[in-house]
């Protein structure tokens, strides 16, 4: 049986990006052992993975402010993992999934957050993001001042409770790329963190 294409559109490949994009995607798979297919799958379009990737790392790769608020990377990938799956994203759910179980250092984790969020094994603060979040994902246009306030209550900083929002948003726009592009999961990604 032969592997499916990794997209139903054209794939690119790392000689064919300009440096700005070849260099930080060649130190990720000299960390990794692997190129992610999303790179390669958005690849054909560089302007919009340059775009894409100055998001997502905005997003996730935020650092914690002077005062130590701010969510954790971990915190900010179960978002994207319990988002992911209320999207039914197969890519972002087995990628991000992989990245859950390094960085919260919990292999169950991303397929609890996945498959049924309300039951993962979640620390109280872990439960409050993730809820938020899937109120976000499912219904962001429901979303009142009383939510923000209710999170504001809980202790959550509005830099914290903006970057649950701007994560879900940023993924639901990921998800459904990968989605209607078919954009599959690299393999190596289901064992990663296992």
């Amino acid at each position: 049986m032969s592997e499916p294409p990794i997209s139903r559109f054209p794939v690119g490949t790392l000689d064919e990006l300009p440096d700005d994009l070849r260099r930080p995607i060649a130190a990720i798979a000299d960390k990794t052992g692997f190129v992610p297919n999303v790179f390669l799958a958005l690849a054909h379009r560089p302007d919009e993975l340059r775009a894409f990737m100055a998001y997502h790392d905005a997003l996730m790769e935020r650092a914690p402010a002077d005062d130590g608020s701010g969510l954790s990377k971990a915190e900010r990938e179960m978002i994207v993992v319990a988002t992911s799956g209320a999207n039914d994203c197969l890519y972002c759910v087995v990628a991000h999934g992989a990245i859950v179980r390094i960085r919260a250092k919990r292999p169950l984790l991303a397929d609890q957050l996945a498959t049924n969020p309300h039951s993962a094994d979640l620390t109280e603060r872990e439960r409050h993001i993730v809820r938020f979040a899937l109120r976000v994902a499912n219904d962001a246009a429901a979303v009142t001042d009383h939510d923000l306030t209710h999170m504001r209550d809980l202790g959550f900083t509005d830099d914290e409770i903006w970057d649950i929002g701007a994560i879900t948003a940023f993924f639901a726009m990921s998800n459904r790329m990968a989605s209607f592009a078919g954009i599959r999961p690299n393999p190596e990604f289901y064992t990663l963190g296992r």
